[in-house]
């Protein structure tokens, strides 16, 4: 087996085994092994001419190898060209299939002596060989020399007629080389394009598309009666070409058709997005174009256009009497049927394994589909995340720019965007910028649980990009300001100075819009001048103490005497700062600031940036003009500088890159590329579609279609209408063609179920019948004596279509085009006519009093579709960085005493957890610089949910270096757990510099019991072993629970479950209630539920992390000298551990 695949260069072991470019590794000296051809040094090249002058053929065969091998690795072998094109007459094939490849790579670099072989490519043009002659012409159009052109076009000429398509294909590819060779070839080389787009090939058609994008792009002529043709072969051409072909059509469809969502007003998008998920809106439509299509199914070959608008209009007005003013954005508008015909050949493509198919459908959708089928591409979108990094990067991309406009579409699938802590750094800025785009009302709660977790990440660019995230949702979401704003400010203690830093400027923007409310938040921040030393956050500080500097008059003019001591040492984006801050305090308290001012001003002049001094001098003019007295500057100086200022509006930075064609360089780049073309806007007016019909072409029988139908068909076929019924006939027949062929189960149609939304939309559209002879009435069910018809307000489904083949429910919103009812549904409606319009009538009048009667909706069978893009089935690669609890930025926190009583009694009933009301950011130290070799630990417990657990306490290491030296690989070695624990490894840590401090998250599951673990921390310096064991506060987590609830609760728990003590020698008038309350979070993690109105009672609830098991603590005052606890809990360990750890804490700190 090793044998076979080193003999064979080309193997996929052969390949894969072999060493790194730049290594020079010698392989076997056999000239025969295969392995020789990637040697770096090799024989010289006097060896390989000598081979390629031998009369064997073996060893020509073995010389060209080697050479072919060369050029693989990227070196030159450029010198060998004339011994090499000697060979080209060889009579042996492989010999010469070798010879052309190396010609076709140096035949442009050495055009002198590849025009001496031009009769021998002639010659090889008519070889028997079809890999012969076409690697004759690919050699013939890669000699760039313009005595040669009339040779190689007519070379391209006879190739194009060649009755091998890989030969025809070829010439497609050399059409491109010989245009940029002489541009004035364009109309012969324009008569061969056309020629090779009618071929019916799926190996030719995407080079030929290939070529007409380069050469004659705007000769849309040559595509119109080819176009149902690369619609139809659309599904079979190779990968690549689909790619061309798509891309292609994107522009085709942008010229060609009308702007589907030409109605909608600019801010409707969003608007009618927002009522997507309802489904009220959307699937009202639904039903009514199809009870359109399904009602004049069958005259609509011999009605005229303004007998189907007045059909339509009718059907309109009896299925639908309340939706006016719903059907005024998509039914204004009818989908060309060739537009349809793009949409629905390319949405099987969505199932591709090639992502770059994938995103040409999911662009072609983006840039040219209705409205309410965008959403089919969401789930292929989310699949390619899947995939690998590249993939990722561009997909994200485009998805960041569609997220902005179309974020309902991605709504659903907001965890998959969850980053995870094997992402590189550009994917988690995507997946963040993303999360901020989807960002609702709904849905802000886990992303700011999820944001949270991103701000322990010890990647800096990531964790800033988050802080900024967390202002962007601030002030996008008012409902959550308040709470972002506390969770930044939360993020000031932060030890990390960047992350404080990146609050800082975060706060300060979010404060311009609040500054009123929250002028004790400058103060604070005005304390941080002296700590941080970033130039973007303390700059941020002066300014927001210059522009609300009347809300601290007292702290300002000590700011900018601090900045003044400083100001020569500063960055210079802080100075500019601090000349704005003295100019503000001099406008509004000259008695203090007036000789600071002139002090500042004085070093501005002389600093060694010009920026600086320019500024100087400018706002010099303003308070201390060089006239002495008043100016049009000073009187003007308070309007200049004190005027109110709007709040900055954040916005995606990939905004502007909607401005180019989703999927491309200039898209991913957000900046034009060259060679970028601008993709066309729609036309006003709809061009004439019959330009796409082709006599003869379209009126073949369907497959199937019975004597009467298509005799009927031929015999009425005259006009507009029999032109387009003929084209959805062509359409089917493909369509039913590639089904029975079993070639590609949803190549040319839709498949049944093809994406959840279509799911849905069966579901909620009522099953119909097609009414032949009455166009005007209604439609009625399939099965008559089935349940009732669609509730169009709940949204729920009675009928289901059981034997659709061809259902294009959500192709079929916005439209009524009766040709997208298939004519192999499966369902006779002919047989199934009403006997009057009548009773179709009396029939909707009943379904209708039957609608507010509660239907359950039938779950519809899986497609191939839905299996492959069922995300939620597929488990993740990789931890995701998801909460399980919530932390500072939830905004679910504990209730005020009297909120209970608001609450219905199922609300009140239920276990809510809740964030911790304590957290300890004091680390305890748990091994020092001597026992760990100079790596110094400690750690504390952040009471925030761990990553991978919900049971698992969340415990910060900190690890520092106090050795001269650098530590490096500080892992994790040997654990010794008691049984039934569990322990999460933290992150491995590269390295640490001397005195540098880094950071850890070490989740342990201690089953519920204060058992230490054992472990091994192990580094450069050396290993040491390390023991951890956890206080029985910490194996509790806070709940919220009811009044009534709690009382409950604590009826069930007594006996040996109920553990009390009284604390005697504690003076209740002297005891603070808020000094008693935070010395038990302190102790314990639980949260307060109720208190009594005197007082005398507070009740406090928790669940262990483990077991979940209700932990209820109750206080209370029996006199005025002493305390009750009282703990229940179902494990009597933890209750008595709770208890006595309580009873310590509270003595030790009130005890008289």
């Amino acid at each position: 087996m090793q044998q076979n695949a080193a003999s064979n260069p080309f193997s996929v072991a052969a390949y894969g085994d072999r060493p790194q470019i730049g290594l020079d590794v010698e392989f076997g000296a056999d000239p025969a092994s295969g392995a020789a051809f990637f040697q770096s040094d090799g024989r010289k090249h006097d060896d390989l001419k000598q081979m390629l002058d031998s009369n064997k053929d073996g060893l020509k065969l073995e010389a060209m190898k080697r050479i072919i091998g060369m050029i693989a690795r990227g070196r030159d072998a450029s010198d060998l060209f004339p011994a090499v094109v000697k060979n080209v007459v060889s009579k042996n094939i492989e010999v010469k299939k070798l010879v052309y490849v190396y010609l076709v790579r140096y035949a442009e670099e050495q055009q002198d002596l590849a025009l001496l072989s031009i009769s021998t490519f002639q010659r090889a043009l008519k070889d028997p060989n079809q890999l012969i002659r076409a690697s004759a012409l690919r050699v013939l159009s890669s000699i760039r020399v313009g005595m040669i052109v009339p040779i190689v076009m007519l070379a391209i000429r006879d190739s194009a007629a060649d009755l091998s398509a890989y030969v025809r294909k070829t010439a497609a590819h050399a059409i491109p080389k010989l245009y940029s060779l002489d541009a004035d070839q364009k109309d012969e080389l324009v008569t061969v394009i056309e020629k090779l787009l009618s071929d019916r090939t799926t190996l030719v058609v995407g080079s030929a598309v290939m070529a007409f994008d380069e050469v004659c792009p705007e000769r849309v002529d040559l595509i119109h009666k080819n176009y149902r043709k690369l619609c139809n072969l659309l599904v079979d051409v190779d990968e690549w070409g689909q790619v061309i072909i798509i891309n292609m059509l994107t522009r085709y469809a942008r010229t060609q058709f009308v702007d589907p969502n030409a109605d909608e007003e600019p801010g409707q998008n969003e608007a009618l997005d927002a009522d997507a998920p309802s489904n009220e809106r959307f699937y009202d439509e639904s039903s009514n174009s199809s009870s359109d299509a399904d009602a004049t199914s069958e005259d609509e070959a011999t009605a005229t256009g303004k007998d189907k608008a007045k059909s339509s209009k009718a059907s309109n007005n009896n299925s639908n009497n309340n939706d006016k003013d719903n059907d005024n954005s998509s039914n204004n508008y009818h989908i060309d049927l060739d537009h349809r015909l793009l949409l629905r050949q390319t949405k099987p493509l969505l199932q591709s394994r090639n992502a770059s198919v994938v995103m040409a459908v999911a662009q072609l959708y983006h840039h040219v589909a209705p409205r309410n089928e965008v959403q089919l591409i969401a789930k292929a979108l989310i699949r390619l995340l899947r995939s690998h990094k590249e993939v990722q990067s561009v997909v994200l991309n485009c998805i960041a720019s569609m997220s902005g406009r179309r974020k309902v579409i991605f709504e659903p699938h907001l965890k998959s965007f969850f980053v995870r802590t094997s992402d590189p750094t550009h994917i988690k800025l995507l997946k963040l910028d993303i999360l901020t785009n989807l960002a609702s009302a709904s849905s802000i709660s886990l992303i700011l649980r999820e944001f949270q977790t991103y701000i322990s990440s010890n990647d800096r660019p990531f964790v800033a990009a988050t802080i900024q995230a967390i202002g962007r949702c601030a002030a996008s979401i008012k409902a959550v300001t308040e709470t972002c704003l506390s969770g930044l400010v939360h993020l000031l203690s932060n030890h990390d100075e960047h992350v404080v830093a990146e609050s800082v400027v975060v706060i300060k923007k979010l404060l311009q819009s609040k500054a009123a409310e929250h002028y004790e938040i400058i103060t604070q921040m005005a304390k941080l001048i002296d700590y941080i030393n970033v130039a973007a956050a303390r700059a941020a500080i002066i300014w927001l103490i210059g522009e609300y500097n009347e809300k601290v008059p007292l702290i300002a003019p000590d700011v900018l005497r601090k900045m003044a001591k400083s100001f020569v040492d500063e960055q210079d984006v802080v100075k500019l700062q601090v000349l704005n801050l003295g100019v503000k305090l001099y406008l509004t308290n000259p008695a203090q600031t007036s000789l600071l001012c002139q002090y500042v001003f004085t070093l501005a002049r002389y600093d060694t940036n010009y920026d600086v001094r320019d500024r100087a001098r400018f706002l010099r003019q303003f308070i201390f003009p060089a006239s002495g007295g008043t100016t049009v500057l000073t009187e003007h100086a308070r309007q200049v500088f004190l005027a109110a200022k709007p709040a900055p509006v954040p916005e995606s930075k990939y905004r502007d890159s909607n401005n180019y064609q989703l999927g491309s360089l200039s898209h991913y780049l957000n900046m034009q590329a060259t060679g970028y073309k601008e993709l066309p806007a729609f036309p006003v007016l709809a061009p004439d579609s019959s330009v796409r019909n082709i006599a003869g072409y379209m009126q073949e029988k369907l497959p199937g279609e019975s004597p009467a139908r298509s005799k009927s068909s031929s015999t009425k076929g005259a006009g507009k209408e029999a032109r387009e019924k003929s084209f959805l006939s062509e359409s089917e027949k493909s369509s039913a063609y590639s089904e029975s062929s079993g070639s590609s189960s949803d190549s040319s149609s839709d498949s049944s179920s093809g994406s959840d939304s279509e799911q849905e939309d069966d579901q909620l559209k009522p099953a119909q019948t097609k009414t032949p002879k009455a166009p005007i009435a209604a439609p009625k069910l399939i099965d008559e004596t089935s349940s009732n018809p669609t509730d169009d307000a709940a949204g729920a489904s009675s009928a289901t279509v059981p034997h659709n083949l061809n259902n294009n429910a959500v192709g079929d919103s916005g439209t009524s085009d009766s040709g997208e009812s298939s004519l192999y549904s499966g369902s006779d409606g002919d047989s199934s006519d009403s006997g009057s319009d009548s009773e179709q009538q009396q029939k909707l009048k009943d379904s209708a009093e039957q609608k507010q009667q509660p239907v359950e909706p039938q779950p519809p069978a899986k497609s191939s579709l839905d299996l492959l893009l069922d995300l939620y089935d597929i488990p993740p690669i990789g931890p995701v960085m998801t909460p399980s609890l919530g932390g500072f930025l939830t905004p679910g926190t504990p209730m005020m005493p009297g909120q209970a009583a608001l609450q219905p009694q199922q609300a009140r009933n239920q276990i809510e957890l809740v964030g911790p009301s304590h957290t300890e950011f004091k680390h305890k130290e748990l091994l020092n610089k001597v026992s760990g070799h100079g790596l110094q630990l400690s750690y504390r417990f952040t009471r925030a949910p761990h990553l991978y657990s919900s049971a698992m306490c969340s415990i910060e290491l900190q690890f520092q270096n106090r050795s001269d030296q650098e530590l490096t690989s500080i892992r994790m070695g040997q654990q010794q757990l008691p049984p039934g624990m569990h322990l999460s490894e933290f992150a491995p840590i590269a390295q640490l510099q001397p005195q540098q401090l880094a950071s850890g998250i070490l989740g342990v599951d201690f089953n519920d019991t204060t058992h230490a673990i054992d472990f091994e921390l192990i580094s450069s310096g050396g290993s040491a072993r390390v023991q951890l064991k956890p206080p029985v506060g910490e194996l509790v987590r806070s709940v919220q629970i009811g009044e009534s609830c709690h009382r409950e609760e604590r009826a069930k728990l007594r006996g040996m479950n109920e553990h009390q003590c009284e604390l005697r020698g504690m003076q209740r008038d002297q005891i603070d209630l808020l000094a008693l309350k935070q010395k038990v979070y302190e102790c314990l993690n639980v949260a307060h539920t109720y208190s009594s109105p005197a007082e005398q009672l507070h009740c406090f609830a928790g669940q262990t992390l483990s077991s979940k098991s209700l932990v209820l603590l109750t206080l209370q005052w029996q006199t005025d000298d002493a305390l009750t606890l009282l703990v229940n809990c179902e494990k009597m360990v933890i209750g008595s551990m709770v208890l006595n750890e309580l009873r310590n804490a509270l003595q030790l700190s009130f005890a008289m």
